[in-house]
């Protein structure tokens, strides 16, 4: 089945739906994971030194986490039921893989986190001091559990491994568990997404924070809040970016394309510079030999080179070489990708129909030339290879918008911890402002590495295995209109009705004094 067969407009809107949920989620999701660990953290300081103010501190930060809490479960919910909806044919074709980490988080992680929830919002008093922070650590715990199945069913996605294709059912199973869950893939794609999660949320609290001082309000609240989440913003942003240097190699190794595209890089070269700052003077047209139209660039001798391999002399691939392959560096060209992906194909129906009408011999033909070209299977199903190239433009300003904010809040959290410990925060309004509004800047900054990672990664919803195109459910392309402009009202509802409830709750706190 080729391309030209499926219903495009389907697709297009089936992504847009699930591309809408999946960024309205990962509004909530970072500042769930990030601020169970500093609320954690502060009731912690509130056991070891019993003062009030800590408890105080840590009962605001809770209610601000619970709302916000509430409402990612509801986003998450429907993301999970898209799957089943949407996405049929992907669900059977890798159902048994793709499904296991996501019942383990169900199972495991969810339940532990609403169970302890309970015990951490309306346990105060009614358990010991030591129950209640075991809880909240408990549910701190939880929610970055429930985020790693969930990212290891995404890094699969990315990079399939553990896995044998059965050409009797036409079905991925699972075959080695631990490879997929210790694939680099899922070790760096976990460890960046929640050390950037924990980045923002300190952002946020330092932001809501920097507000009370402006305000001149609870102001013992404030300045301890700021200290907690700038000393763990600092730590955990320095993670970030090692993280995400381990992850940007793991993507050159998989992921070549997205990695070329992240630099809007046509023509592969050695010694590659890294593009600081750039943009393109026009789109670029992707089967066209010279695509790339820039404007002014400040660029990095030999970076992307090194942050590739760790040798700023390794040759990093063009989008280009992997249209129309490199036999100097053994690449083999998305031509010879779609002529293995079409035998592939074609093999596996024949085999097929061969096991059907009970013809062993023929049967066991086409499974050995099936086998010999699966690697590239999901090629076959496109006959013109720049349709395998994600939007560039995207892919490259959302990746350097992410790098340059993260090296931002880096800045952001080491002047407002100095300034803090040397107790001048009220007086430095201006770093003030700075981290206030950094928080829809830390929220950009989410969203800019999610769509990296899923535009990235486009046309495939399984790599070089399952395009997105093949992986939609037969059904009516009206529904999905209707739904995604529902549910882009309900999720827009929901966003207004939690920043409407925090900024209440943060303007309603009553000022504690100067404790």
């Amino acid at each position: 089945m080729l391309m030209e067969h499926f219903n495009l407009a389907l697709v297009d809107w089936s992504r847009a739906q699930f591309a809408l949920t999946a960024l309205y989620h990962w509004l909530f999701v970072p500042l769930t994971l990030g601020t169970s660990f500093i609320i954690a953290i502060m009731e912690t300081i509130y056991v070891k030194t019993g003062k009030d103010i800590w408890k105080r501190i840590t009962k605001f930060w809770m209610v601000l986490f619970a709302i916000n809490f509430a409402i990612g479960v509801a986003t998450g919910i429907i993301l999970e039921f898209e799957f089943g909806t949407n996405w049929s044919n992907y669900s059977w074709f890798v159902g048994d893989i793709f499904g296991a980490p996501l019942a383990i988080e169900g199972i495991m992680a969810f339940f532990l986190e609403s169970t302890f929830f309970a015990v951490m919002f309306f346990g105060w008093n009614k358990v010991s001091k030591g129950f209640h922070l075991t809880s909240t650590w408990l549910v701190a715990l939880g929610s970055n559990l429930s985020a790693l199945w969930i990212l290891v069913a995404n890094a699969w996605m990315q990079n399939p491994v553990g896995m044998h294709f059965n050409p009797e059912t036409a079905r991925n199973e699972m075959v080695n568990f631990w490879a997929v869950l210790f694939s680099p893939t899922a070790i760096n794609k976990f460890l960046h997404t929640i050390s950037s999660a924990y980045v923002m949320s300190a952002i946020f609290v330092l932001g809501v924070s920097a507000w009370f001082l402006l305000k001149k309000r609870n102001q013992a609240l404030a300045k301890r809040s700021m200290i907690v989440a700038s000393t763990f913003g600092l730590i955990m942003s320095v993670f970030m970016v090692i993280t995400g240097d381990e992850s940007a190699r793991e993507v050159f190794r998989v992921q070549p394309m997205k990695f070329a595209s992240m630099e809007g890089l046509y023509h592969g070269q050695t010694d590659a510079p890294l593009t600081a700052v750039g943009f393109f003077t026009k789109t670029p047209k992707p089967e066209a030999p010279n695509a790339n139209e820039w404007g002014p660039k400040i660029k990095i001798p030999g970076m992307l080179s090194y942050m590739a391999a760790l040798n700023t002399h390794a040759y990093v691939p063009g989008i280009n070489d992997l249209i129309h392959g490199n036999t100097a560096h053994n690449i083999i060209s998305y031509y010879e990708r779609i002529k293995m992906g079409k035998l592939a194909i074609a093999a596996l129906k024949e085999f097929q129909l061969a096991k059907k009408a009970a013809n062993d011999s023929v049967a066991r033909t086409a499974l050995k030339t099936f086998e010999a070209n699966y690697k590239y299977f999901g090629y076959g199903y496109y006959n013109d290879p720049h349709k395998l190239i994600p939007d560039v433009p995207l892919v490259f300003y959302s990746f350097h918008t992410m790098v340059g904010l993260g090296l931002l809040f880096v800045l952001i959290f080491l002047l407002t911890l100095i300034y803090g410990l040397k107790g001048k925060l009220p007086v430095k309004r201006w770093i003030l402002y700075v981290a206030l509004w950094a928080i829809p800047f830390a929220y950009l900054a989410q969203e800019a590495g999610w769509m990296v990672a899923e535009f990235g990664r486009q046309p495939w919803v399984v790599q070089n295995y399952m395009p997105t195109l093949s992986a939609v459910s037969n059904i009516n392309q009206t529904s999905v209109i209707i739904t995604f402009f529902l549910f882009g009202v309900i999720f827009t509802v929901l966003l207004i009705a939690e920043i409407k409830i925090m900024l209440n709750q943060i303007k309603q706190l009553k000022d504690g004094g100067q404790q």
